[in-house]
């Protein structure tokens, strides 16, 4: 069985928890962490726009930014692994998280995530668009979790 399980800040306890619970010792878990390269791209617009130029030469707020990010995937996909508690691939990407997630889930059997909207009551509006567009879209069985149950 090949699972894929996708991590984001806030919610990836439960998906981790998931993994670990649900699902067979013996198959082919993949914990995924996206990041979307929207925020570096404001950065550094909002730098050249307001400013009239792009940084100078180690002082560009995106390549900043992409720093941390890699950094934080880095520490939540080894966090999640530890928690999932056996041999897990640890994959970080970046890219836009809607069409990253389900070209990912693409010829898997199970793709986990977690709900990432109003999380006070049951319905359409406790996912996130990404997530909804996921859920909508994703080739494979899907696994929905609460993240604070």
């Amino acid at each position: 069985m090949a699972v894929v399980v996708w991590l984001r800040e806030g919610t990836w306890p439960a998906c981790a928890d998931a993994a670990r619970d649900q699902l067979p010792a013996d198959g082919r878990t993949v914990l995924l962490h996206v990041t979307d390269p929207e925020t570096a791209e404001t950065a550094r617009a909002a730098g050249a726009g307001l400013m009239g130029r792009a940084a100078p030469p180690g002082r560009d707020p995106a390549a900043r930014i992409d720093r941390l990010a890699a950094d934080l995937s880095r520490e939540l996909l080894a966090a999640a692994g530890a928690r999932v508690g056996r041999p897990c691939e640890l994959r970080s990407v970046t890219g836009g998280p809607e069409r990253t997630v389900t070209a990912a889930a693409s010829g898997a059997d199970l793709l986990i995530c977690a709900r990432d909207g109003d999380r006070s009551r049951p319905g359409p509006h406790s996912l996130g668009p990404a997530t909804r567009f996921v859920v909508d879209h994703a080739e494979c069985p899907v696994l929905l979790v609460w993240p604070d149950r």
